[in-house]
């Protein structure tokens, strides 16, 4: 019998004193690359493989997955099949991540069909499995024949203790981190970020792009040593070169594309755009019989009129001239319409040009958190918000189903945006949602959602500590020309070089989010590119205060009201009640909801009428109350022995009044004095070590 013996070819390189590992031939050898990277005991490993291109299609067909499967932390999945199900939000924000980080660095051109799956292995609940996911992504690439840049890195940057630092572990980076930065990029620049900050100025937001850029070179260094050891030649690919004829009769369009960008509204302009494409399409198709050269040469025609379209409208932005007339730092034109909807909590339509949310802030309880279960520690969310992408949006007709990736990905983002301002849980210890649904999309539909959410919370009496806008920038660039663009309407972002959204206060950034087509910006681009979006946010932020001006004062009289209070620890037990009998008996009486917080007590009682909730929180601190000897009390005959009467002196809460004591003077029976279901004065006389508790009636007819 013949021993297999496996060899792994493996790097290493040192991250702030842990090493990170990569190796590949371990593992998946028929794979056309894969790679397992390990830092500390979490591991991820990623597999990539190519397949011929689908005939006829005229997009990139890249599929990046990315799971996190619960043996990695030595869990089981929780529901009722006990399986992973669908990929959950932070493992579609991964995929996200490899996606935009690669996507624009394959030939230009190349159609092949790219498959990249990305699995963590083990998790050690210190070093993130997402970036070391990207690395693994980006050392399977690159040591494979796939077609593609060369190394890339990516890398976490936090701000602990007022400096940055690389690589901050999943603890600090939760608990103790100003900043989340997860910038991708290779050795000539970044290609894409992804940031959550508190509120930080912009200059250490590039200085933390730069530490990242700088790690990222590094770790380039240590993909291409594995590509030396264990790399496959590459296929050759050259992009499929164009009819010069054909070009040049496309480029005798330009004066009509030019008149048609220019033309003013999206649909009139996107209207003129696709009829001056379709005299050019006929014209460059005219004479063909043949039904599959007319096929070919019609497809071809279009593609070549929409990338010369896309230029034309490139050349006027460096000239100085936007589509819709704008100057390049000029914002669209903004309406804010609070509270349209009167059962809403919190509710505003925000319309900025011809990009429209509404967008709704609703309350809840601590029984609406989310439960986030997965491979780190479960915790619970108290905010959260969802955005939706309907076709009608962009007058689109298509099927609906579940949030998609954009959707998800853009809902995160305007979330991550607002997170950084909210009050502390003590000062407003509700759930929040918010719910933005785009009416009308031509570009920055994700930071309209910041603006609109951050005025429904303000609408919904929310108390944020600084309110938050968001905006779009772009950029153009041809050699050494550029043009930074504010606000940018869909086909500039389409067109353009990079879509570069930046959400924050007048105090600094909460969110970034950064794609490149082009190879890398330059600091002076980003530096600029960062000023003009605080103007501009600056701007946004002033209008949005011109019609709300702070958060209400008075929460909405469909949201629920709340107590808060706190009971003996021990006592929880008697406020849930055997099979929470209590606990639900006193949520039907009230008609409210009642919280226990904390282990130690911590109670809050929600309901929408405030008597109720305010009569209830005193029931739960009567029924928890420690009667003391001396004290007085109104209860209720709950029981009647030959012997004496049980009284409920506070919910839940009996004392026994002996015959003796129930009268001035000679008892011959119970009966005599008391029946069940009588209210009774009372007096607390003896508490024994076990809680029983002594009462008397007769102490109470005395004269004070």
């Amino acid at each position: 019998m013949t021993t297999l013996n496996l060899q792994a070819t493996r790097v290493e390189i040192d991250i702030n004193g842990t090493p990170l590992y990569l190796e590949t031939g371990l593992m998946a050898r028929q794979a056309h690359g894969a790679v397992i990277a390990t830092m500390g005991e979490t591991q991820v490993f990623a597999a990539v493989c190519v397949g011929a291109a689908r005939e006829g299609i005229d997009f990139f067909p890249l599929t990046v997955e990315y799971r996190e499967k619960t043996e990695a932390a030595g869990k089981i999945p929780g529901g009722f099949f006990k399986r992973e199900g669908r990929p959950t939000t932070k493992e579609v924000l991964t995929m996200r991540l490899i996606d935009r980080s690669i996507r624009p660095l394959f030939p230009d051109g190349y159609k092949d069909e790219v498959q990249v799956m990305c699995q963590v292995l083990g998790y050690d609940g210190e070093n993130a499995a997402d970036v070391l996911a990207m690395i693994a992504a980006f050392a399977a690439l690159h040591i494979s024949q796939i077609p593609f840049h060369g190394a890339m890195g990516a890398v976490r940057v936090g701000h602990l203790d007022g400096r940055l630092m690389t690589f901050p572990t999943d603890p600090q980076r939760r608990d103790a981190s100003r900043l989340d930065l997860v910038v991708a990029g290779h050795s000539d620049g970044i290609c894409m970020v992804e940031a959550g900050a508190r509120e930080l100025p912009e200059k250490e937001m590039i200085d933390a792009l730069e530490l990242g850029h700088t790690m990222i070179k590094r770790l380039c260094g240590a993909l291409d040593e594995l590509r030396k050891k264990a790399g496959k030649p590459k296929l050759a690919f050259v992009a499929p070169a164009n009819d010069p004829k054909l070009v040049e009769a496309v480029r005798a369009y330009k004066s009509q594309i030019k008149d048609a960008i220019f033309t003013e509204g999206k649909q009139a302009r996107y209207d003129a755009i696709s009829k001056v494409k379709e005299q050019c399409v006929a014209a460059l198709t005219k004479g063909i019989v043949d039904e599959k050269e007319l096929a070919a040469r019609t497809k071809l025609a279009k593609s070549l009129y929409e990338d010369f379209a896309a230029q034309v409208e490139r050349e006027q932005i460096l000239e100085g001239r936007r589509a819709d007339g704008r100057k390049l730092n000029e914002i669209r034109a903004i309406s804010v319409i609070p509270n349209l909807i009167p059962r809403h909590h919190g509710s505003v339509l925000f319309t900025r040009g011809e990009t429209q949310a509404l967008v709704s802030c609703t309350l809840g309880t601590p029984d609406d958190e989310q439960i986030i279960d997965g491979i780190e520690e479960e915790y619970r969310k108290s905010f959260y918000l969802h955005y939706n992408f309907p076709p009608y949006s962009v007058g689109e007709v298509r099927r609906l189903g579940g949030p998609g990736r954009r959707e998800i990905g853009h809902g995160m983002l305007a979330e991550r945006s607002l997170a950084a301002v909210l009050p502390s849980c003590e000062q407003f210890p509700y759930t929040i949602r918010i719910v933005s649904d785009i009416m009308e999309s031509n570009g920055s539909s994700s930071m309209a959602s910041v603006c609109g959410g951050c005025l429904a919370m303000m609408a919904a009496g929310v108390p944020l500590t600084q309110p938050v806008a968001g905006i779009a920038m772009g950029l153009v660039t041809e050699g050494e020309r550029y043009a930074v663009l504010s606000d940018i309407a869909g086909s500039e972002d389409h067109n353009g070089d990079m879509d570069f959204k930046v959400a924050g206060s007048g105090l600094g950034i909460t969110a970034l989010q950064m794609d490149l087509k082009v190879r890398g910006v330059s600091r002076e681009v980003l530096e600029a590119a960062l000023s003009q979006a605080r103007e501009g946010r600056v701007h946004i932020l002033r209008k949005m205060l011109e019609v709300v001006k702070r958060p209400s004062s008075e929460i909405s009289k469909w949201a629920p009201r709340y107590e808060q209070l706190r009971i003996p620890a021990d006592k929880i037990g008697l406020l849930i009640g055997p099979g929470g009998r209590n606990i639900k008996a006193m949520q039907e009486q009230y008609k409210v909801k009642i919280s226990v917080v904390s282990d130690d007590g911590q109670i809050q009682v929600y309901g929408t009428e405030a008597a109720k909730v305010k009569a209830c929180a005193e029931a739960v601190l009567a029924m928890c109350e420690t009667p003391k000897i001396g004290a007085r009390y109104t209860g209720t005959v709950k029981g009647v022995k030959e012997f004496g009467a049980f009284v409920e002196i506070l919910p839940g809460v009996e004392g026994m009044v002996h015959i003796s004591e129930l009268a001035e003077g000679y008892v011959e029976r119970v009966t005599d004095v008391v029946s069940i279901g009588d209210k009774l004065e009372v007096v607390v006389i003896n508490v024994d070590d076990r809680g029983k508790i002594k009462l008397s009636h007769k102490q109470t007819l005395a004269p004070r």
